[in-house]
């Protein structure tokens, strides 16, 4: 499964201000709530209950929340680049600034898996990362993320 198919350009958000880690989960419930139909507190508790089990910030300054939304029928990602890095009790204790959400069917986990995978193995290139961190656009962002993914 390659990018494109899970990410739309229209969900790259760009200098987005979030003071805590607890504020940009909110964001991003509310953005993923109204591109997919799916209740906000449903995403919003499917994303939470996944950063109990440990935090999603996977080191470089990036941030994978992830988890599995009943009543979703396609899967849906968002890539955030925010304005200024928060806490997100990454694995290496750095502050994260790139955030790629995915959320997906429950019964689909091999392809959540697959992404997730594509997601890791791009954002560990330090070269991809400072594109990231410099896209001019969310269109940039995006050409970024799939071109170098796929």
């Amino acid at each position: 499964m390659n990018l494109s198919s899970v990410i739309k350009p229209e969900d790259v958000i760009l200098d987005l201000s979030v003071a805590t880690k607890a504020s940009l989960i909110n964001r991003l419930a509310r953005h993923a709530a109204a591109r997919t139909g799916i209740g906000e507190q449903i995403i919003h508790s499917a994303l939470l209950g996944r950063e109990r089990f440990g935090s999603t910030g996977i080191g470089n300054g990036v941030a994978v929340p992830h988890a599995p939304v009943v009543g979703l029928v396609e899967p849906f990602a968002a890539l955030v680049i925010l304005k200024r890095p928060i806490d997100f009790e990454a694995v290496d204790d750095l502050p994260v600034d790139i955030v790629f959400v995915l959320l997906s069917a429950p019964e689909t986990t091999s392809d959540h898996l697959k992404v997730l995978a594509t997601v890791a193995r791009k954002t560990r290139e330090q070269p991809t990362l400072q594109m990231l961190r410099s896209a001019e656009s969310p269109a940039a962002a995006y050409s970024i993320l799939v071109e170098q993914a796929e």
